[in-house]
This record gives C-alpha cells, sequence and structure tokens, in this order.
C-alpha cells in the first residue's frame, strides 16, 4: 500500500510506521513538495520509512544479513556538485529537514557507497564525523563555504536551519567522475537521501570496482 501525500500529520506517521515496522505491513507513505528559489521550481520527493527496509520486512524470501554498507545518493545538480563533493570530501543534501535530517543514519567509521541518479556509483568512502551545516564545515582549517567551489549555490540560505545544506565529511577512499560511473543493468539505486545497501549483486559489484 502505498500513500502518496505532500504532507502528513504526526498521528498518520506514527499508525503508518506501526502497521510497517510492527505487523510487517508493506506500507509507506511517498512525499512530493514543491519548493521554490530565485524564481526557479523544483519537485522534491522521498519515503516516510526506508522503502528497502520495508520490502525486506515483506518480502518472503529470506536475506543475508546487513553488511554495514551504505547507500548516499549524490544530488549533483543546481545546489551542489560532485565534483566539488569528491575535492573537498563530504555528501550534501538541504532544503528541508526532512531530506537533510536523512544525513544524521550516518556515523564516524560507516562504509558509505555515493550514487548519481541515472548515472551510476560514482565514489566509496569512510563517513568521518556527524552531519553539519555547510557553513560550519571545515576543510583544511579552512571554511567550506569559503572555497572555491564550482557550484558555490551550496551556500544557500546558510543559517536557515531548515533548508540549508547539511554535510557528512567523507574520507574517499575511490571515486570516479560522472562520466566514468560505475553500473550494470539491475543495479540497487533508491531515491532516498541514505539508505542501507543490501543487494549482494550490487556489493559484488561495487567491490570489484572500487578496491573496497
Amino acid at each position: 500500500m502505498l500513500i502518496v501525500t505532500s504532507d502528513l500529520d504526526s498521528r498518520s506517521k506514527r499508525i503508518v510506521e506501526y502497521l510497517s515496522e510492527v505487523h510487517g505491513i508493506g506500507i509507506n507513505t511517498a512525499f512530493f513538495n514543491v519548493f521554490s528559489d530565485e524564481g526557479r521550481r523544483y519537485l522534491a520527493a522521498d519515503w516516510l520509512i526506508d522503502q528497502d527496509a520495508v520490502t525486506e520486512r515483506t518480502a518472503v524470501r529470506n536475506k543475508a544479513p546487513w553488511s554495514g554498507d551504505w547507500y548516499a545518493n549524490v544530488g549533483d545538480g543546481e545546489n551542489r556538485a560532485w565534483e566539488d563533493m569528491r575535492k573537498y570530501g563530504f555528501i550534501a543534501a538541504g532544503y528541508g529537514r526532512f531530506y537533510s535530517g536523512r544525513l544524521e543514519q550516518l556515523s564516524a567509521g560507516d562504509r558509505l557507497y555515493a550514487y548519481q541518479k541515472g548515472i551510476g556509483y560514482v565514489g566509496f568512502g569512510i563517513v568521518k564525523g556527524p552531519a553539519v551545516m555547510a557553513k560550519d564545515h571545515i576543510v583544511d582549517g579552512k571554511p567550506l563555504l569559503g572555497m572555491p567551489l564550482k557550484e558555490p549555490n551550496l551556500g544557500h540560505t546558510p543559517d536557515d536551519k531548515e533548508l540549508a545544506e547539511y554535510v557528512v565529511p567523507i574520507e574517499w577512499k575511490r571515486t570516479y567522475p560522472l562520466d566514468g560511473a560505475k553500473t550494470f543493468p539491475g543495479a540497487f539505486a533508491n531515491q532516498n537521501i541514505v539508505c542501507r545497501l543490501r543487494d549482494q549483486a550490487t556489493l559484488d559489484f561495487l567491490k570489484e570496482n572500487f578496491g573496497s
């Protein structure tokens, strides 16, 4: 069962989470929101519950235990650039705590694979610390937003705790430019900002291509 909405009250959210997590019912909520910035409009979408977890709870076949690897969407575009993330060691999300808050699932020491929608996997690294507002992230003793960024709009609404970009520091072990992204037919992909990576075929492929 899929509920599509732009908003859901807290009571309804608890009901959906209860049915999914306690009773293993295949239910989730997809949120679609429109944001405006400097005359441009954006359509953003996300899930209430990690869709991979919903699928796992309702699947009839057994799955291998989670290896601890994480999947993250790069989101290269008008607000952030993969080139900056590679160079300065981070991933980012913003324009709403519903999105940037997903980064708080990550902890220092976590293994993470970065994916660019529609292209493929572009990076593997180790999380070095918790998510912070972009304006507070320091790189080599200097503020990230003071660096020569390819996409300076990473610094949009820097003091707005709800809309600002948040970043997680990453020690990249291996990365590829967008035009060198690695993928294969059937590779795992998910629209969530961050989620657990469980698909064994994808993990085997990534370990082969990223030396991890």
